[in-house]
Order: structure tokens, then C-alpha cells, then sequence
């Protein structure tokens, strides 16, 4: 099995082919992904020695993330499908935090900007990738849901930014946070996969961001609409 899979709703934009398990990543950190990320793709399909048609499907992350960064990485996805008549996974950029963080039990946060997260409460399975518990949300740091009872880890630009509102919350639920984190399409492929062979691939014109912050992503479009 071949799958392309990318991210650019962070900082980082990152592209991986995952080859019947042989991952072939690369990452460029910056606000270029506009630019970069098409570059990226061809770079990485031909160290891999495919092409898009080569491929048996797309994996992108559908966010929570930047808005610019969601509807770069969706177009993308929708257009390189369209073009190859390849299927698509659409993959949680907070799973594919939570993922990176290599533990069984992650609390994933990008930071949402207007003193808010993105946030989602993850689970190892036995097959070491995560499911998410309960609901993806946007909330303030210092009313986050508080999980279960256990040894969390915390990871993703929301404790970059917030780390003191989070600990305070959370408490002795937390064992630390770690800095770093960003949801590599290393990642993403692997979650895709998983969710490829679960029969959750969906057409091209399906390939649709999810903002959670549903007022900023209408006033962000009304805004390039003028």
C-alpha cells in the first residue's frame, strides 16, 4: 500500500509516502506552506520512487489548526485526488499531535490564538495509535475538560503558549508536557492508514477542513471575499 499524507495547519508543514510500512518524511518549519508544499510532495513521491497515480490514497490533516493553513492543506488534497482519481482520509491534526508524542494517554493543544485551544483527549490502543475520547473542542485553557483520572501528557503549541493556565487546571492529572510537538505526516499516514483500511476514505469533494471556531473561518472568507 502507497498513501501520500501532509499537514500544514501549524507552523510546520510536513509531507510523508508511506510505503507498506517504510516512512519517507520531510518537514520545513515557516509560513510558506502556500509555496512549499506542492514542492514538498513532488520531492518526497520521487524519493519514493512513485507518482501520484501510483499512490492507493491521500491522507491530509483536516485540522483543528491555522485557517489559511486548513484550507491550503484541504485544496491540496482535493486537487492531487481529483487529478489521479485517488480517495481521501481526512485525519485529526490533534491526533496527529497526540501521536508524535509516542505515550498512551495525550492531551493534544494547538494554540487557537484569541486566549483559546484547540483541544483533544487522546488514548493509545493496542495497536499504538491513538483514538480520540470524547469530543475535539476550542475552549479556554483554564476551563479544558478535565480527563479521567491517570498520567497524562501534554503536547502541541497550546502548552507552548499556556503551559501555567494548564498545569494549574489539570493538576495532578498531569505528568508533564513536552515541548515540540506538531503533527507530523508521519503521523498522519499512519492514522490514515489505519483509518484507509477501516473503510473511512471518502471522494475528493469530500476532502473538507474542520475549524471547531466555525464564526472565525465565515469572517476569514467574508473578509477575502471583499
Amino acid at each position: 500500500m502507497k498513501i501520500l499524507a501532509f499537514d500544514t495547519a501549524t507552523d510546520v508543514c510536513s509531507v510523508a509516502v508511506w510505503v507498506d510500512g517504510a516512512v519517507d518524511e520531510r518537514c520545513e518549519i515557516g509560513r510558506r506552506h502556500a509555496e512549499r508544499l506542492l514542492i514538498l510532495v513532488d520531492e518526497a513521491l520521487a524519493d519514493a520512487g512513485t507518482t501520484l497515480r501510483g499512490l492507493d490514497a491521500i491522507c491530509f490533516g483536516r485540522g483543528p489548526g491555522s485557517f489559511t493553513g486548513l484550507r491550503i492543506c484541504a485544496g491540496v488534497a482535493q486537487g492531487l485526488a481529483f487529478g489521479a482519481d485517488l480517495p481521501v482520509v481526512a485525519v485529526s491534526t490533534l491526533a496527529a499531535i497526540a501521536q508524535h508524542a509516542g505515550s498512551t494517554h495525550v492531551l493534544a493543544a494547538i494554540d487557537a490564538r484569541m486566549q483559546q485551544v484547540y483541544w483533544g483527549e487522546f488514548v493509545a490502543g493496542v495497536d499504538g495509535l491513538v483514538q480520540l475520547q470524547g469530543e475535539e473542542c476550542v475552549v479556554a485553557p483554564a476551563t479544558v475538560p478535565l480527563p479521567a483520572a491517570s498520567t497524562w501528557i501534554g503536547a502541541g503549541s497550546g502548552w507552548e503558549q499556556y503551559a501555567p493556565i494548564l498545569q494549574a487546571r489539570l493538576a495532578d492529572r498531569l505528568q508533564q508536557w513536552r515541548s515540540g510537538g506538531y503533527p507530523s505526516a508521519r503521523c498522519v499516514a499512519e492514522l490514515g492508514v489505519r483509518d484507509f483500511r477501516a473503510g473511512k476514505a471518502v471522494a475528493a469533494e469530500q476532502a473538507l477542513p474542520v475549524y471547531l471556531r466555525d464564526n472565525v473561518a465565515i469572517k476569514s472568507s467574508e473578509r477575502l471575499s471583499r
